[in-house]
């Protein structure tokens, strides 16, 4: 007896309340945008708490619903607060980030405390705040906006590849931890390479065709279809879903294949933000 395939769960955008991170700039402004024109209802949150209402203001203009949130997501009580305030949510989009893109040596303590704060640390608080209504409602998602830093170190990015690989483990074990507790709340981890925000202007890429700088536009469609999709990974673009594949190398061939592709010098002329603020 043959059975059919069975269907990937996806939350449907239209109706749906959906929470982003980091959404007053950069890609969280967009996604949040493209919820909206999706008929999703909108929660802003952003340290930047003008921001957050320009972009709130921009999608009821449309006709949209949305509230904006000032909110420092690497600070519990402040992240509890606000999710009582916020009430219940269908999709979290964790998308708030820092980068610093200097070396080791070069970047201060209080700038790395920063970078794993907001891009690691903070999607415990966020998701342990909004998870569980998700549960008690039986659907949802979780979305961490990760990085291709998420599956390869790089020169110039010690601190952020290793907020970004935790968050990449953070996402895949929320997955199984939820899966074999049998709840009906998927996640997605969101890996793209560099996105043209003015997060990392002056960035370089040696072969545009096959690391191509990303339009937010176009990482914020792929993200939102993964969404209603039900799928738990997505990879921008499509070189950077064999950089799994290729860590089956010695490390040294490895290291030799990420400088032919440029990548170890791609933040050498770095200018993008690298203060405390978030994307």
């Amino acid at each position: 007896m043959n059975r059919r395939p069975r269907r990937r769960r996806g939350t449907a955008l239209r109706g749906a309340r959906v929470l982003v991170t980091g959404g007053g700039s950069g890609l969280g402004r967009q996604l949040a945008r493209d919820a909206a024109a999706r008929g999703a209802e909108l929660v802003l949150w952003d340290l930047d708490l003008p921001a957050a209402e320009t972009v709130a203001h921009e999608i009821r203009a449309v006709g949209g619903v949305a509230a904006a949130q000032g909110v420092n997501v690497a600070d519990t009580q402040a992240v509890a607060a606000a999710a009582e305030t916020a009430g219940p949510i269908d999709v979290l989009i964790n998308n708030a980030g820092v980068v610093t893109g200097r070396p080791l040596l070069e970047a201060g303590e209080e700038q790395i405390r920063r970078t794993l704060d907001v891009n690691a640390l903070a999607l415990f608080w966020t998701t342990r705040a909004l998870l569980p209504g998700m549960l008690e409602r039986g659907r949802g998602t979780v979305v961490t906006i990760a990085s291709a830093a998420g599956w390869a170190g790089v020169s110039r990015q010690t601190d952020y590849s290793a907020s970004k690989w935790a968050a990449v483990g953070f996402t895949e074990s929320l997955r199984n931890e939820l899966r074999t507790a049998g709840h009906r709340v998927s996640t997605l981890v969101v890996c793209p390479y560099y996105i043209d925000t003015g997060m990392f202007d002056g960035v370089t890429t040696r072969f545009p065709r096959l690391l191509p700088i990303l339009r937010p536009e176009d990482v914020s469609r792929r993200t939102l279809d993964a969404i209603e999709a039900g799928e738990h990974q997505v990879m921008m673009p499509w070189m950077v879903r064999t950089v799994p594949l290729m860590r089956v190398l010695p490390p040294r061939l490895f290291d030799r294949v990420m400088d032919l592709f440029g990548m170890n010098h791609a933040m050498d002329r770095f200018t993008g933000r690298s203060g405390p603020h978030p994307s």
